[in-house]
This record gives C-alpha cells, structure tokens and sequence, in this order.
C-alpha cells in the first residue's frame, strides 16, 4: 500500500500536464498547418491573409457578404463548387490552392 500515495501524485502530475501538453500540441499543429480548398469558408475568412487570396480570387468580392454566407460557410471552396454554377472552376481552385498554401 506504500505506492498507492505515489501513483495518486502521479496521476495528480499527468492530469495537470496533460491539458498544457495538449495546448502546445494543438497550437503546433494549427501553426503547421496551412489553408487549403478544403478548409471552412469561414474559417479562411477569419484570417486576413486568406481573406486577401479570396478576395483577388473573387474579383474583390468579400464572401461574407454574400447573401447566402450563412448557408455556405461552413463549407469548403472545394465543397462549394458544385454549386457555385461555374463560378468556381478547377483552375481557380487551383490558383487558390497555391496561393493559401504559401501562406505561413
């Protein structure tokens, strides 16, 4: 029974490192990782720089002021193309592609 003092200080140790070792992790790999076509609308839109590629991608167009934002947010550019009617083509997804992935 002499351990179980230092197995509940363990698990005492773990359970407080643990939620900052999960924040560090997450925030490594949110930094790491970079835009593309399938992230979220919205989610583009909450960053500045992405924000800007979309907007030269759209004739100057700001997306969140579109009417139908709200339905379409949550989706990705890649998901959004069927129905865009055309306005979303292959070589514009791939010029976005290129230019959201040089953002670091």
């Amino acid at each position: 029974m002499k351990f179980a003092p230092l197995a509940a200080v363990a698990l005492a140790v773990t359970a407080i490192a643990a939620p900052a070792f999960a924040d560090e992790m997450a925030t490594t790999a949110t930094t790491a990782a970079a835009f593309t076509i399938e992230t979220p609308i919205e989610t583009l839109m909450a960053d500045e720089r992405a924000k800007a590629v979309l907007a030269a991608n759209f004739a100057g167009q700001d997306l969140s002021q579109h009417p139908a934002y709200e339905q379409f947010k949550g989706l990705s550019l890649k998901a959004l193309q069927p129905f865009s009617q055309g306005l979303i083509t292959e070589e514009m997804l791939a010029k976005i592609a290129a230019e959201l992935a040089a953002i670091k």
